[in-house]
C-alpha cells in the first residue's frame, strides 16, 4: 500500500460484548453487586484445565453479526475458531481461542464525523485474556498479580485499514465505533472494557511499523499515539533507525516501552481449534438479525434533518449519544423540535459537562425537559431563568411548574412595568446613556444588564433593548 500522509495508523480494537456469561463457559462476565474478588468468576474451562471443553455462547455470535452488519461487513457463511499459541501468564492454557483463517466479518467501514470513511479489514470473535496487575507500576514492580476473572470474556476485535492519519483521528474513530455498539445494545459503557492495539508509522522512517499493545480508554489511545509519533520523529531526527517492534503503553509514566521485536502472525502458530465444531451462519439467520437491527446514528441524522427540520450539526451531536437522541425524540413530540434540539445540544450538554456527568448518569428525565421548555415556549419564563432552572434540575430533579410558581419566576412581560425599570436604569446611569448617544453600542448593553438585574433575570433582553432604544434618543 502506498502512503501519502506523514503519519499512518491502523487500529486493532477490542470491545467486550455485554453478555451475561463468558464466551466458552457459563461463568458470569460480571458481578451484579459490583464486588469482584480476584479469581472468583472462574471454572476449569476458562482456566484451561486438562479435559475441559469449550461451549460457544450463542448470544455473543448474534452480537458480533449485528456489529458486522452495522459496519457494512460481509458475513462469513461459516464460523471457525483457531488457537493462537503464546506463553504468557495472562492465558493459563498457553493459547487463546480466536479467529484467524476465516473471520466472522470482512470489509466494511466506520464513518467519521467529517465524512471520511475508515476501511475495516475484519471483525472477529475471541476470548479475553486475564488481567495483569503491576502493584508498583510496569517499571518498578518486582512481581505481577494475575486475575483470571476477565479470562474468557467475549471480545470482538475490529481491525482497520491503515487509513488514520493522526492520534486525534484515531480517537474520533473509537468514538464513532462506540456510538455504533451503544446503539446496537451490545456494549455496556458502565462495565465493558475497551482496549486497542495500534500500528503506527511515520514517513521519515519509511513507514516502518511499530505496534503499541493494550491501550485502554479513548484518552489513553490518543496520549499513547501522540507520544509514539513524537518518539519516532525524534529517533529519525537523531539519525537512528526505526525497527519493526512491539511496545507497551505505560499510562503512569506516559511513555511506550519496548517489549519485543520483529513479531509476525506466523510466530503465533495458528491452528484450527479441534474442540469447537464449524458452525453454519445461514442467510435466514442473518436476515432475522437484520430485521431486529435498530436505527443507527447516521440514519437518525438524515431523518432528524428531514423530519424535524433541525440543523445538520445539531442532528450530528444529538444522534452521536443514544440516550440524548432518545430524549430528543420524546421531547420533540410536545415541543418545537428546533427549540428542543438547541436546548438539548447546547444547554443540557453544557450543564452536564460543568457537573462532570455523562448522559447515563442523568437523574432528570424527558418530562422535566418538556415542562421546562413549555415554560420557555409560552414565554412564561425567560431563557436565562430556564438556564438556571436546568442547572438545578441536573443536580436534583423537581416539579418545574411548581418551582416557577413558588419562586415567582414568571417573566416580566407587561410593557408598562418593563418601561418603569428601563426609565430607572436610564436615570441611574447617565454616563452610559451619554456614551450610547455618542455611538458606543456597548453602553446600551450595560444599561440592559442593569434592567436584567432589577428584574432578577425575568425580563427578555430583546424587549428591554427595544424599549431602551425608544427612550434613549
Amino acid at each position: 500500500m502506498e502512503f501519502k500522509s506523514d503519519v499512518v495508523i491502523g487500529m486493532e480494537c477490542h470491545l467486550e460484548l455485554s453478555t451475561d456469561t463468558k464466551l466458552f463457559c457459563g461463568c458470569p462476565t460480571h458481578t451484579k453487586n459490583g464486588e469482584d474478588k480476584p479469581n472468583a468468576r472462574v471454572c476449569e474451562t476458562c482456566l484451561g484445565m486438562p479435559g475441559s471443553k469449550p461451549v460457544l455462547n450463542k448470544k455473543a455470535i448474534e452480537y458480533a453479526i449485528k456489529l458486522g452488519l452495522a459496519l457494512d461487513c460481509k458475513i462469513s457463511p461459516l464460523l471457525v475458531f483457531s488457537r493462537k499459541s503464546y506463553f504468557y501468564p495472562d492465558m493459563s492454557k498457553n493459547y487463546q481461542i480466536t479467529q484467524y483463517e476465516i473471520p466472522l466479518c470482512r470489509g466494511g467501514k466506520v464513518r467519521l464525523s467529517d465524512g471520511k470513511e475508515i476501511g475495516i479489514i475484519r471483525v472477529h470473535l475471541e476470548e479475553d485474556p486475564a488481567s495483569l496487575i503491576h502493584p508498583a507500576g510496569m517499571e518498578k514492580s518486582s512481581f505481577v498479580l494475575v486475575d483470571y476473572n476477565r479470562s474468557g470474556n467475549p471480545l470482538v476485535e475490529i481491525v482497520t485499514e491503515p487509513e488514520l492519519t493522526s492520534p486525534g483521528e484515531a480517537r474520533e474513530f473509537m468514538k464513532q465505533l462506540i456510538t455504533v455498539v451503544n446503539y446496537l445494545g451490545i456494549f455496556d459503557v458502565n462495565r465493558c472494557i475497551v482496549k486497542a492495539d495500534a500500528n503506527i508509522s511515520i514517513k521519515g522512517s519509511g513507514y516502518t511499523k511499530v505496534e503499541i499493545k493494550n491501550i485502554t480508554g479513548f484518552k489513553e489511545i490518543e496520549r499513547a499515539l501522540t507520544y509514539e509519533v513524537e518518539r519516532q520523529k525524534k529517533e529519525v531526527a537523531e539519525g537512528k533507525k526505526i525497527t519493526q517492534q512491539t511496545r507497551a503503553w505505560d499510562p503512569d509514566m506516559g511513555i511506550t516501552r519496548l517489549t519485543r521485536t520483529k513479531e509476525t502472525e506466523e510466530d503465533y502458530g495458528y491452528i484450527i481449534d479441534p474442540d469447537l465444531v464449524k458452525i453454519e451462519i445461514t442467510g435466514e439467520k442473518i436476515d432475522d438479525i437484520k430485521k431486529a437491527m435498530p436505527e443507527l446514528a447516521h440514519e437518525k441524522i438524515k431523518r432528524y434533518v428531514s423530519q424535524y427540520k433541525i440543523e445538520k450539526e445539531d442532528a450530528k451531536i444529538i444522534a452521536a449519544e443514544k440516550l440524548l437522541a432518545e430524549m430528543f425524540e420524546k421531547v420533540a413530540k410536545e415541543i418545537d423540535p428546533v427549540l428542543a434540539a438547541r436546548w438539548l445540544r447546547r444547554e443540557l450538554l453544557r450543564v452536564l459537562n460543568y457537573n462532570k456527568k455523562e448522559m447515563h448518569e442523568l437523574v432528570m428525565d424527558e418530562r422535566h425537559m418538556i415542562d421546562l421548555l413549555k415554560q420557555v415556549e409560552s414565554k412564561k419564563i425567560t431563557e436565562q431563568t430556564a438556564q438556571k432552572i436546568l442547572e438545578k434540575l441536573v443536580v436534583k430533579p423537581f416539579d418545574v411548574n411548581k418551582h416557577v410558581e413558588k419562586e415567582k419566576l414568571v417573566a416580566v412581560s407587561d410593557k408598562g412595568e418593563l418601561e418603569k425599570f428601563c426609565r430607572k436604569a436610564i436615570e441611574e446611569n447617565p454616563q452610559a446613556v451619554e456614551d450610547y448617544k455618542k455611538g458606543e453600542e456597548k453602553a446600551l448593553h450595560f444599561i440592559i444588564g442593569k434592567v436584567m438585574q432589577m428584574t432578577k433575570g425575568k425580563a427578555t433582553p430583546k424587549e428591554v433593548n427595544e424599549i431602551l432604544k425608544v427612550l434613549v434618543k
